[in-house]
């Protein structure tokens, strides 16, 4: 009995520790599965949160894409903006050009038909030289006063009643050259002078309340590329007008294309451009909104405003650093206008035909010059960082420095040069005389763009002077001489490199008045 007891209690323990290690075992089991379905959620939560980073970066992503896109849009739409906003100020800045063409291709009609007029009259170089100069006895009366009344009415009014002056007194010089003495004839030059005296500073007054600070050396670039562009088709065809419809012909052809444009500005044009119907709502925020955006009327004079200050303007040196770079730039210009075809003729050897054409060449060079030189300043300040005055120092300083070493070489080697030669030099010259377009032509808008028809009326004055006793001093050399172009090469060359010192000394590109 107590055997079998024993076999009992042993397979009890037996069972019973089995059972324990069964429990173990599934316990063991259990914790196994636990563990494994702890990693099987981590790897569920993990899948998920990577699914769900994935989900954001791909939303970020298209995101930026669409942000992208969106920039893109507006860019273009910026740039589309931009296009259809330069439109009309740019068509006012033409129509001025147009002007200023006709401007200078009238003043440079007598430089060609003065040679036949000459030898039928019996003039000497001195008479020459005195009916050239009588243009600028009026020329330099109305400066100053067509750019105080551009400022005080707008350079639209004051630039259309000057063409429709000059343009008839065109028509009305060669009747008053045949009428068998000089005195008719200076009359209507001097008169023709008197219309033609406010075309720069209404230029200036036009610009400065069209065009914002950012754009406007292009803008006075391409005025004066019409200003320059007059010399070579008045040079150019004046000729062949005179061929065709004698000495009458150039001055009624021109005369009548001048009284056509007056009537077209008087429609196209207005003082502000928030007066034009064609300037739409974007334009006129670029051009006003723009840094150094055009005045306004509430900026500039008004009609019942106080005398411009003549005092304060003459007291600070850039203002005369200007007077004097016009000075400078009319002595050089009116010499060249005048006595090129005169030049070639004597010492080139040329017909008057030829020398026409040989002494219209600089011209068209001076004409894309300017436009270059325009657009080289705007991008000097505008993307390469230059100061404004940093700019427009480099800038007049090749107009002035450019021309005077021209001018030495063609006094010393003019004689044996030949034409090509020759007409090289004096193209490079007025291609570097063109940059003065950049330089202190844009710089009256810049020290006081309140009194921008002021300033250059004066400076423009001091220009006629200059233009005036230039004109009808060289004459005298040249009769005194007997003909020695080397002297009048010479004098101009100083005279150049005199105001490029003045220049480089006294301007600045900052505004002085406000």
């Amino acid at each position: 009995t107590r055997a079998t007891d024993a076999t009992r209690a042993r397979a009890t323990t037996r069972r019973r520790g089995e059972t324990a290690r069964r429990r173990a075992s599934d316990a063991r089991a259990r914790t196994t599965t636990a563990r494994g379905a702890r990693r099987e959620s981590l790897d569920a939560r993990a899948t998920t949160g990577t699914a769900a980073n994935d989900a954001r970066e791909t939303a970020a992503r298209r995101g930026t894409t669409r942000a992208r896109a969106n920039a893109r849009a507006n860019a273009t739409t910026t740039r589309e903006d931009e296009t259809t906003t330069t439109r009309y100020r740019m068509v006012v800045v033409s129509l001025v050009a147009f002007a200023l063409m006709l401007c200078n291709a009238d003043r440079v009609i007598m430089a060609v038909a003065g040679v036949p007029l000459a030898a039928a009259n019996g003039w000497g170089e001195r008479a020459v030289g005195l009916v050239q100069s009588s243009f600028l006895w009026g020329y330099a009366l109305t400066p100053l006063v067509g750019g105080m009344l551009a400022d005080r009415y707008g350079g639209k009014v004051v630039l259309g009643a000057g063409i429709a002056v000059w343009s008839l007194a065109t028509v009305a010089t060669p009747f008053a050259a045949t009428s068998g003495g000089l005195a008719p004839l200076l009359v209507a030059r001097a008169v023709m002078g008197l219309g033609e005296g406010v075309a720069l500073p209404c230029m200036n007054n036009v610009i400065s309340r069209w065009v914002p600070r950012t754009e406007r050396s292009r803008a006075v670039a391409i005025s004066m590329g019409g200003f320059q562009s007059g010399s070579m088709i008045g040079l150019l065809a004046a000729p062949a007008l005179l061929a065709r419809g004698g000495v009458p012909g150039p001055f009624i052809l021109f005369g009548a294309l001048g009284l056509a444009w007056a009537a077209i500005w008087h429609f196209a044009a207005t003082t502000y451009p928030k007066d034009c119907k064609m300037v739409g709502a974007r334009e006129l925020n670029y051009i006003v909104d723009s840094p150094g955006g055009a005045l306004t009327s509430s900026s500039s004079t008004l009609k019942d405003a106080a005398p411009p200050p003549f005092k304060l303007l003459l007291s600070k040196a850039p203002t005369w650093a200007c007077i004097i770079a016009n000075f400078v730039n009319n002595w050089g210009f009116f010499i060249l206008l005048a006595w090129m075809p005169l030049y070639f003729k004597q010492v080139v050897g040329l017909n008057l035909r030829e020398a026409a054409w040989f002494s219209a060449l600089p011209w068209a060079t001076m004409a894309a010059s300017g436009v270059v030189a325009g657009t080289l300043a705007d991008n000097l300040i505008n993307s390469r960082g230059w100061s404004v005055t940093a700019t427009r120092k480099f800038i007049q300083g090749v107009g002035f420095i450019g021309p005077a070493i021209c001018l030495i070489i063609l006094a010393a080697y003019g004689a044996q040069m030949t034409a090509a030669r020759a007409v090289t030099t004096l193209t490079v010259a007025c291609g570097c005389t063109a940059f003065t377009q950049a330089g202190f032509l844009v710089n009256f808008q810049e020290i006081g763009p309140k009194y921008a028809g002021v300033l250059h009326g004066m400076a423009n004055t001091a220009g006629s002077i200059a233009g005036m006793v230039g004109t009808y001093a060289i004459g005298a050399v040249l009769e005194a001489t007997g003909g020695n172009w080397s002297a009048v090469l010479y004098i101009t060359a100083v005279v150049y490199a005199l105001g490029a010192a003045t220049w480089l000394t006294m301007s600045t590109g900052e505004r002085v008045f406000d």
